[in-house]
């Protein structure tokens, strides 16, 4: 049997256990860290053990606890930050006084790549689509690797949740569009890393999540 061209790891990172997650191509043994917030010797240790070498970070939005330490690493490492969307070039630049608020290092950085709807990232041999998906923030990214039906959705949906809409520039309406226009379509059978807590697969939340399930939609 031939091995998957793609695996990853979940880290919980933060105070906040945020998801971040180690994605490598099994090809080249080349990787990347989804959302390295913070807690980074725990993250190169985690490389370390599976062998992968990392090329680069891919982030899903500006919020602190997904994107705090990503700075620090990128330049520890030597590689590039890709993502979010330019729209939340406001979350990027408060970093260091959300950190101080959540006792989390924050370092406001500039990604070597902002990334729009439609756009592709690699790891490795792999090719990731990029959706666009504001709501929770309105620069808020989700990658999709369709061959593997897996997506890293950040805070946009959750097992039985939604991402928060109540900061500043999130929007209820918007997210609920994300979520059925550019999560939806990628299958039911595609399963889905969140931002926190358990994987869930999109088709288990369009049957039972009170927000966005087809039968809470179609009550509203």
């Amino acid at each position: 049997m031939s091995q998957a061209p793609l695996r990853a790891a979940i880290v919980p990172v933060t105070p906040l256990q945020q998801n971040c997650t180690l994605l490598w191509c099994t090809e080249t043994m080349s990787g990347a860290f989804v959302d390295p917030g913070g807690d980074l010797p725990r993250l190169k240790a985690a490389a370390a053990q599976a062998g992968v070498t990392i090329e680069k970070i891919l982030l899903t939005h500006g919020h602190i606890d997904h994107c705090g330490s990503a700075g620090v690493l990128a330049e520890e490492l030597g590689v590039p930050i890709e993502g979010p969307h330019e729209a939340d070039r406001y979350w990027i630049d408060r970093l260091a006084e959300d950190g101080a608020k959540y006792g989390v290092i924050g370092r406001p950085f500039e990604p070597s790549r902002w990334l729009n709807d439609g756009d592709q990232v690699t790891v490795g041999e792999l090719t990731f689509d990029v959706r666009h998906c504001p709501g929770h923030t309105p620069g808020h990214v989700v990658f999709h690797h369709p061959e593997s039906k897996l997506a890293l959705v950040g805070d946009v949906l959750f097992r039985g949740s939604v991402g928060r809409w109540d900061f500043p520039h999130g929007d209820q309406q918007q997210l609920l569009t994300s979520i059925t226009t550019r999560l939806w379509p990628m299958g039911d059978d595609t399963a889905f890393v969140p931002g926190h807590g358990p994987m869930s697969t999109f088709g288990y939340e369009r049957q039972t999540n009170p927000f966005v399930s087809d039968t809470a939609l179609a009550a509203a």
